[in-house]
């Protein structure tokens, strides 16, 4: 093995050459799929079900074997290493979490370090030190058990056991849906802020179009068998869908979708001249919410101020619907 497998932490892209998995049955679940993942991204598969979304995530960490091509963590190709040292290396997150009830908090946390023999003095830490930073005070979380939480609160307890050693890859398979939709929504504004602190590569699978729009950097839209209809940046998915099926999948209000993901940019704005009482919408906001703005104001333009607060241009509700 070289460096990027032994040594944990940072992030390593991850390259998918022609990897396809036929099981016993004759069930050819994937076929023949070629993707890469940059470092650091989170890209998102998705797709109706039994396109083989969760397959793919299973082959990458070599639960499941593939039939054919490559996978490749930086320069590895993973088929040839040891899969439970891989395994360690590599965070894994499911929708049921799967926390261990009779452990406290911090020992789920620290299931991984403890495998790979840390010091107890450091397990704690680390473990204290990501129960912090998903907003689980230790002080007050660190022995409870996993029945004593929400749902919400299990979640990130699986979210932070699977950065304890520092992973340069985490999977994640529909970790948010197992929850209800308020739950969800703070998880995702969670995980996200978390995502930008860590910066690691994830491949996270959801049937949630909304929720992969929401935290994609790049989404992967499948079809049966594993067959990869379009691959784009969530605006150029929604914006100009690759095929019909892609149509069809994104639905009739990709517009509106795709204004959530599209920020307020210099190039949309006139002059910042303009009547005095409008409402003000910050550069880098959401053409949506830059839309409903003008609309509860009951006016045509919203006028757009930096992050000291100076007037930077008026946007004009037609050039955002435009946009859409």
């Amino acid at each position: 093995m070289d460096g990027t497998l032994r040594d944990a932490g940072g992030a390593a892209a991850i390259t998918l050459a022609g990897i396809g998995k036929r099981f016993p049955d004759g069930t050819q679940a994937v076929h023949d799929l070629t993707l890469r993942i940059p470092a650091g991204q989170l890209v998102v598969l998705i797709g109706p079900s039994g396109c083989g979304k969760s397959t793919i995530l299973r082959m990458i960490n070599r639960l499941i074997e593939p039939t054919s091509g490559r996978i490749l963590l930086g320069e590895e190709d993973v088929t040839r290493v040891d899969p439970v040292q891989l395994r360690r290396r590599i965070g894994y997150v499911i929708q049921h979490v799967g926390l261990f009830p009779h452990q406290t908090i911090r020992a789920n946390v620290g299931t991984v370090p403890r495998l790979l023999r840390w010091s107890r003095d450091r397990i704690r830490k680390r473990a204290d030190e990501l129960l912090d930073l998903v907003g689980l005070e230790p002080a007050r979380y660190a022995k409870r058990y996993p029945h004593e939480l929400s749902g919400g609160q299990r979640q990130r307890v699986g979210v932070a056991r699977a950065l304890a050693a520092d992973p340069v890859l985490l999977l994640m398979d529909e970790p948010f849906s197992a929850v209800d939709p308020i739950a969800r929504g703070r998880l995702q504004e969670e995980f996200l802020r978390l995502q930008a602190t860590v910066r690691k590569t994830i491949v996270l699978v959801t049937h949630d179009l909304d929720e992969a729009v929401r935290l994609g950097d790049r989404i992967a839209v499948l079809s049966q068998g594993g067959r990869l209809e379009q691959y784009a940046e969530p605006a150029h998915l929604l914006g100009a869908p690759a095929t019909p099926f892609v149509q069809e999948f994104v639905g009739t209000d990709r517009a509106i979708r795709r204004l959530a993901v599209t920020p307020v940019a210099p190039d949309l704005l006139a002059p910042p001249d303009g009547p005095g009482e409008l409402p003000v919408v910050a550069l880098g906001t959401s053409l949506y919410d830059a839309l409903a703005a003008i609309l509860v104001a009951g006016t045509e333009h919203a006028r757009v101020v930096d992050a000291a607060g100076q007037p930077v241009g008026l946007l004009d509700r037609r050039r955002i619907l435009d946009a859409g």
